[in-house]
């Protein structure tokens, strides 16, 4: 392989794994950073809405 030898190649191989790994590690926390700041608030409580109704006047 001209003068490169087995060495090369290994080293060549690792690199590319170590990148191919920071990539995906990369778009796994884009990902879960993303998913996190969807979240919805917690619903209101029949009772807490049941409140909130009764005093604004929709029930009586």
């Amino acid at each position: 392989m001209n003068g490169m030898g087995m060495g090369m190649m290994l080293g060549m191989g690792l690199i590319f794994l170590i990148v191919l790994g920071l990539a995906v590690v990369g778009i796994v926390s884009l990902a879960r950073d993303n998913e996190s700041s969807k979240r919805l608030p917690a619903p209101e409580s029949p009772e807490e809405l049941l409140r909130r109704r009764f005093a604004s006047g929709e029930l009586d």
